[in-house]
Formats: C-alpha cells, sequence, structure tokens
C-alpha cells in the first residue's frame, strides 16, 4: 500500500506552480502557451523539470518505435500533462494513465487551463501493485474505470 500523503507532498510545489500559472495567464488560451508558462514557473521556483520528454512504449517486453511527449516530467518522479479543452474527459485521464503505467512515476497530474479555474487532479502509481490510485486511495480498475471519483486539487 503506498502512502498518499507522502506522494501528495511530493508534487505540492508543482500543483503550486500550475495555479501561479493560472492566475497569471487566465482561462482560454492555447495549450502551448500554459505549458511555455508553466517551464517559466517550474524554473523560477526552481523545481528539477524536462519538458516534453519522449517516451517509447514496450509491446511483449520489445521497445516500440512508437513515441509519446510526455508535457512535463518534475523531479523525475512527477509527470504533469497539460489540456485547453472544455472539460476533462475519459480519453484524457486515459492518456495519463498510458503514460503512468509505461513510466511508473511516484505521481500523475491532468490540468486543463481552459475554464475560468483550473481543473487539477491527482493520481499516483503504486510500484508494487503495478496500479493507479486516486486521491482517496481508491485503486483503479482499468485506465476507463467509470466508477473513479474526480477530486480537484483545491
Amino acid at each position: 500500500m503506498i502512502n498518499i500523503e507522502e506522494y501528495k507532498d511530493e508534487c505540492f510545489d508543482v500543483v503550486g506552480a500550475i495555479y501561479n500559472v493560472k492566475k497569471e495567464l487566465g482561462p482560454g488560451l492555447n495549450e502551448k502557451v500554459y505549458q511555455e508558462g508553466l517551464g517559466i514557473e517550474l524554473k523560477a521556483m526552481e523545481i528539477p523539470f524536462e519538458r516534453e520528454v519522449t517516451v517509447h512504449p514496450t509491446y511483449r517486453g520489445q521497445k516500440m518505435e512508437s513515441l509519446f511527449y510526455l508535457d512535463f516530467l518534475c523531479k523525475k518522479s512527477v509527470i504533469v500533462e497539460l489540456k485547453s479543452v472544455k472539460t476533462l474527459d475519459m480519453e484524457h485521464r486515459a492518456q495519463l494513465f498510458n503514460y503512468m503505467h509505461i513510466v511508473k512515476p511516484k505521481v500523475g497530474i491532468l490540468v486543463n487551463f481552459a475554464p475560468l479555474y483550473a481543473e487539477v487532479e491527482r493520481y499516483f502509481y503504486d510500484n508494487t501493485t503495478n496500479q493507479i490510485v486516486n486521491t482517496e486511495g481508491k485503486y483503479l480498475r482499468n485506465k476507463y474505470d467509470d466508477n473513479i471519483t474526480f477530486n480537484r486539487v483545491k
């Protein structure tokens, strides 16, 4: 069983950086604008990060030529996936969950900058079970789990 409070602490400052960007830039801009703003903010806050990290998926243990691009990998253990859409849906979550199953970070953060108030969802990766856990400590059955409670970070 993972220690969710420890994992929440791991991403506390990253979530703060996200809210700083939202406060400064406001709603309704292109995802790339928010991505650039978050890069500037993470650097100013001295949070280690890599932007647009390329990851090769594997199939039957074999590395594929295909690539995924993570928006951000912070502290080598926090994936941040940015969106600027009307509303987050299961396909956005599935994208983050797929990245988490490949990279196996401690935390995955899904952000939607488009609405008036940023939507921020956090998920945690349990390396012992290879499963994703929500903020309530509930294991997700699969990447399209329709029984998930989506808790926004406030």
